[in-house]
């Protein structure tokens, strides 16, 4: 297994309980178990220490660390910013290539929703928000934003279980072609914005869904 798969494979671990708040992820016990060297599971474990769904303590190893509500909400805000901020950027800076290519990741979205493949859908729409990230020409930008979207994957990826969720994600990436398309710095923003942020009913449906996951 790749690293990639085996932080996929223990961050369902974490939102099905199988680990908790707390607990320690000893590298031998997980080579064992996924069947791989120590090399991949330490990758794997550095992936959830980024996105904060870990941390690793000197001497001691790397420990489940979810999120409270308050810390996770303002993540989610300043996400929904940033965000929002590379919508506008983009809209004035994006190329045609560029344009291009998020219609083919769309495309490749709109296949996953159909196929009610959610795993697929969020590796697709990794994809169209790098692209914007990049295209916002503003190269400390997209480092930020890359920074914190790494951060936020597990929880970004567990919404995309919500039932319908998927198809809303789809018609905000075509409302946000759109706009880039168009040259609308204002829509692009709002759109975006409004795409990652998880305020009101939204975030009680992923602390619900997280504490349902620890049970």
């Amino acid at each position: 297994m790749r690293p990639n798969e085996i932080a996929d494979a223990l961050e369902e671990m974490v939102f099905t309980g199988e680990f908790n708040d707390g607990d320690r992820l000893d590298e031998i016990t997980l080579a064992a178990r996924f069947g791989v060297s120590r090399t991949p599971i330490r990758e794997a474990l550095q992936r959830l220490v980024v996105s904060g769904l870990a941390e690793q303590l000197p001497r001691r190893g790397v420990f489940i660390r979810q999120p409270g509500p308050v810390e996770l909400m303002q993540m989610f805000e300043t996400m929904a910013e940033i965000e929002a901020a590379c919508g506008r950027l983009a809209a004035m800076r994006i190329s045609d290539a560029a344009l291009d290519r998020l219609a083919q990741t769309n495309a490749l979205c709109q296949a996953a929703v159909t196929a009610g493949d959610a795993d697929g859908y969020y590796r697709e729409n990794q994809e169209f928000h790098h692209v914007i990230y990049h295209e916002t020409g503003n190269s400390f930008l997209e480092h930020e934003a890359l920074r914190l979207n790494r951060r936020l994957i597990p929880f970004r990826r567990v919404q995309l279980r919500w039932r319908g969720r998927m198809g809303q994600s789809m018609s905000e990436h075509e409302t946000i072609v759109e706009a880039l398309r168009d040259g609308n710095a204002v829509l692009a923003a709002d759109t975006l914005r409004a795409h990652v942020a998880v305020q009101g009913e939204k975030f009680h449906q992923l602390i619900a869904s997280l504490r349902m996951a620890a049970q």
